[in-house]
């Protein structure tokens, strides 16, 4: 109920924001309507688990439109197509958002991103943003999906602003477990999530700072996290060989974080991290452990070259390794149900720790990103590569991009990922790996 109550106050505060900061209109109403969009085919291919991954036509009908300080904005995708070998046809509401804009205060009220963050591709302090990572095209921000959210942005001074984002009910990231081959007696039945009242919400404020010499926040988040582990949920022994069904889960966290950049003449350095406080991590296998995470990374444009080199890295102060069970007398058939007991038990907890990064103490990663163009501006290449040095896993993403004039532009690219046995990686690369192309005409 304490976080009921506090949702409440925020809501409270931020729809009393209109009168208590902005009373008396100080310029002449002015309304605009701006409609825009674009129409795109869209096909991935090639990987081992689907020939033919994704699909699909798409045609997307976007609006802005302002009355004095009052305005609304839409991003209404009508899609039809194919993903993962079943036909797909649907309304995706990517932004529904009517809003304010005062002297004072900025109030967001609809279906909107919420993404906070300096550092680039990896944000230990995007609490609240969540992805559907199995939704394959050539623009890795298709991705992002959005959730019906209350933003409030205080300008407390020229370069200080606090914002407040509350979201009522909880959105998790996708992760299409059953797309994996995990074996023919490992099956994922219907995910277990939070109901959709609001006890099970999630609040965070940051405080942010936009200097001419330095951009900085501190912030703060507490609510259900977008990202998720499994469980096991039934084993099922009535034909002699245990027969699995886990099932995705969700955790509640209060973290707290702070990002940095700096400009300076030719590079921008970026700097971020976040404490995540879990409950009750030994008993539960999909909640992970108490933990840090940080990223520290360059952005360099030499001539009409970005770059951009991360380092992303895991801390898990509590962490203690996990022991491979031992039957107690491989010759005595009496004990092997408990010894296969421990060992689903320990594999599906070692599963959990690799998606968490908690396979180690500490775990480290590195990312690149290499973008040029081309006969002013008319090509774009593009090379993405993440290697997990704890893991030893592998992606690579390149993209080459043709603008034939400014409305039709042609995307085509591929998508590499290796791991090691058992790795995240190894199961996903069936699915996900394959070349993609890219129609898209702008309107």
């Amino acid at each position: 109920m304490k976080q009921a109550f506090i949702l409440t106050v925020v809501l409270l505060i931020t729809s009393t924001g209109i009168s208590a900061f902005d009373t008396v209109a100080t310029e002449a109403e002015k309304s605009s309507t701006a409609l825009s969009g674009y129409a795109r085919a869209s096909a991935w291919g090639g990987g081992s688990a689907f020939p033919m991954t994704s699909l699909f036509a798409e045609i997307s009908l976007q609006s802005e439109i302002t009355f004095s300080k009052v305005y609304a904005e839409t991003d209404i995708r009508l899609r039809k197509g194919y993903r993962f070998g079943e036909e797909e046809q649907l309304i995706d509401i990517n932004k529904l958002v009517v809003g304010y804009s005062g002297k004072l205060a900025d109030i967001r009220l609809g279906y909107q991103d919420v993404a906070w963050g300096r550092t680039d591709g990896f944000n230990p302090t995007n609490y609240l943003q969540s992805y559907d990572y199995f939704y394959l095209t050539a623009e890795p921000d298709d991705q992002s999906d959005p959730n019906l959210a209350l933003r409030t942005r205080f300008r407390l001074s020229a370069y200080t602003e606090l914002d407040l984002a509350v979201m009522p009910f909880y959105l998790p990231s996708v992760y299409r477990y059953e797309l994996f081959d995990l074996g023919e007696n490992v099956t994922f039945t219907e995910p277990h999530f939070p109901e959709p009242t609001l006890d099970n919400g999630s609040i965070a404020a940051r405080l942010n700072f936009d200097f001419p010499a330095v951009g900085a926040s501190v912030s703060a988040f507490r609510g259900y996290d977008p990202y998720h582990g499994f469980r096991v949920k039934d084993i099922d022994w009535a034909t002699g060989t245990p027969r699995i069904t886990n099932q995705a889960a969700s955790y509640q966290k209060t973290s707290v974080g702070a990002d940095l950049a700096i400009p300076l003449p030719n590079i921008i350095i970026k700097a971020e991290a976040a404490w995540n406080s879990t409950d009750n991590p030994e008993n539960a296998m999909h909640i992970p452990n108490s933990y840090w995470m940080y990223v520290g990374g360059i952005e360099a444009n030499p001539g009409s070259t970005t770059l951009i080199v991360n380092y992303i890295g895991y801390c898990n102060p509590n962490f203690t390794s996990l022991q491979i069970p031992q039957p107690n007398d491989p010759m005595n058939p009496m004990p092997q149900p408990a010894y296969a007991m421990a060992l689903i038990d320990y594999e599906n907890r070692l599963f959990n720790r690799r998606i968490f990064h908690q396979q180690e103490k500490f775990n480290h990663a590195a990312s690149l990103s290499l973008l040029r163009n081309f006969s002013y501006d008319a090509w774009q290449a593009q090379l993405t590569t993440y290697y997990d040095i704890t893991s030893g896993e592998l992606m690579i993403r390149p993209v080459l991009k043709w603008n034939v004039n400014d409305q039709l532009s042609l995307t085509a690219g591929g998508n590499y990922m290796y791991g090691k046995s058992g790795t995240l990686f190894d199961y996903s690369s069936s699915v996900m790996n394959g070349a993609f192309l890219e129609f898209r005409v702008k309107f």
